[in-house]
C-alpha cells in the first residue's frame, strides 16, 4: 500500500501547552509521526485582540490519502472541542492543517507565514 509523507502545520492558541501535546498523542495512534518541529510564539493574524499563538509542524508517513487524512484532521479538532462557529482567524484550541503533502506545498498560507516556512524547513532538512 501507497505511503505518503507529509507535514501538518499545528496552531494554539487556547491553552497551547496543554492541546499540542494531547493532540500529538491523538496523532500518534492514528499515523507515523516522524518528526516533530519547534514551536514558535506568534501573533496573532487577522483578529489582532487575542492570545499570541503557538505554532509549529509534525511531518507524518500515513497509507490515508489526502482527502481522508483532512477528514481524520478535523475529527481530531473536533474531539479536542474545536468551536467551528467562530472566525477563521479567531482563537483556537488546535488548527491542524496539510501543508506539504509528499513533498509539494499544498497550502497557500506557507508563502505568507515565515513561522510556517521555518517549521517547515526545519522537518525537510
Amino acid at each position: 500500500m501507497t505511503k505518503n509523507i507529509c507535514i501538518i502545520g499545528i496552531g494554539s492558541n487556547i491553552e497551547a501547552e496543554t492541546n499540542i501535546p494531547k493532540m500529538l498523542e491523538i496523532l500518534k495512534m492514528k499515523v507515523d509521526v516522524l518528526k516533530v518541529s519547534a514551536f514558535r510564539i506568534t501573533k496573532p493574524i487577522g483578529i489582532i485582540d487575542q492570545p499570541d499563538f503557538t505554532n509549529g509542524a509534525v511531518k507524518i508517513n500515513t497509507k490515508l490519502n489526502r482527502t481522508d487524512l483532512t477528514q481524520m484532521l478535523k475529527n481530531i479538532e473536533d474531539q479536542m472541542g474545536r468551536d467551528r462557529t467562530s472566525s477563521k482567524s479567531g482563537p483556537r484550541c488546535i488548527d491542524l492543517d496539510i501543508v506539504v503533502w509528499n513533498g509539494k506545498i499544498v497550502d497557500r498560507d506557507y508563502y505568507t507565514r515565515d513561522f510556517l516556512q521555518k517549521s517547515v524547513a526545519e522537518l525537510t532538512e
